[in-house]
């Protein structure tokens, strides 16, 4: 028998992954601060709440996507919070990208209340999403992955268990290294072959065929030859990922070269004003200078 379950926050992840729940037949209730992005999932027979509270007291597991880590705080935690509804032995699944530490956090106090924490930062973005094919990486107990292991397999393919708690959000700040670094090593060489007078688009496809070959080149390349920055992963909050990156890596006494020269870039496309851009826009940084 499946059971009930909640999702706060319906943006432009949230949205779709919270429908294919619902469109899998599961009861879902659901809250998002601007009420209107709830209609899709009220129009598919979900339950539309007024506060993550109500969404708690009508689920077993509760999902959060939301943008940061004072966000998950606070619709955990804050007034009228999902802790003040969720019963003992439900589950809290956070699905945002945030701080590992204060992930590590937020499952304790969970736990002092008998609710257990996943988190489960996901890759694949709106795209994925729409599709069901987002790569879940989870942090949390073996038997709660268990538990909720047939939902995410509703909104995602490659579904991993990657440690306790905090786990999640470690493996995905590696991954926003990887795409960060990547896009800054694509850029440069798209720019790298126009200042030589040669096609781009061709180096493109050469390269396409080789060990250099990649999503990022492919999509992101793409955009940069034909300057079309509709984002698919905003710039600015690419940007919020590489903080947690930083801090998560300042921690560790870690120097990560590559992924601070690309989140500099970051701050290049931002400050220029192109903040809600996709981050593959680096290119223009790297253009002007």
């Amino acid at each position: 028998m499946s059971e009930k379950l909640g999702f706060v926050g319906l943006g432009i992840m949230g949205l779709p992954m919270a429908l294919n729940l619902r469109r899998a037949g599961f009861d879902v209730a659901v809250y998002n601060r601007t009420t209107a992005r709830g209609d899709a999932l009220k129009a598919e027979g979900a339950k539309v709440c007024a506060t993550p509270k109500e969404v708690a007291e009508n689920a077993d597991i509760i999902f959060t996507c939301v943008s940061d880590t004072p966000d998950v705080e606070h619709v955990i935690f804050g007034a009228s919070g999902i802790i003040e509804g969720a019963k003992a032995g439900s589950v809290v699944v956070d699905m945002s990208t945030i701080s590992p530490d204060a992930t590590r956090d937020f499952a304790k106090k969970l736990a002092a209340k008998n609710i257990a924490m996943l988190d489960a930062p996901v890759s694949g973005g709106e795209t994925g999403a729409i599709a069901g094919t987002l790569s879940v990486m989870c942090g949390g107990k073996p038997d709660v992955f268990a538990r909720v292991k047939p939902y995410f397999e509703k909104m995602g393919k490659n579904i991993v268990h990657v440690g306790d708690n905090g786990a999640g959000q470690v493996a995905k700040a590696c991954n926003q290294i990887v795409i960060a670094v990547s896009i800054e090593a694509v850029a440069e060489a798209m720019l790298l072959a126009e200042k030589c007078g040669v096609d781009g688009a061709k180096v493109r496809e050469a390269l396409l065929g080789g060990f250099a070959a990649s999503k990022v080149l492919d999509i992101h390349g793409n955009r940069m030859l034909t300057n079309n920055y509709a984002p698919g992963f905003k710039a600015h909050l690419h940007r919020k990922d590489m903080g947690i990156v930083m801090d998560t890596a300042a921690k560790a006494g870690v120097a990560l070269p590559a992924a601070t020269l690309a989140t500099l870039n970051l701050d290049a496309v931002i400050k220029n004003g192109d903040g809600e851009l996709d981050s593959s826009a680096i290119y223009k940084v790297l253009k002007k200078n």
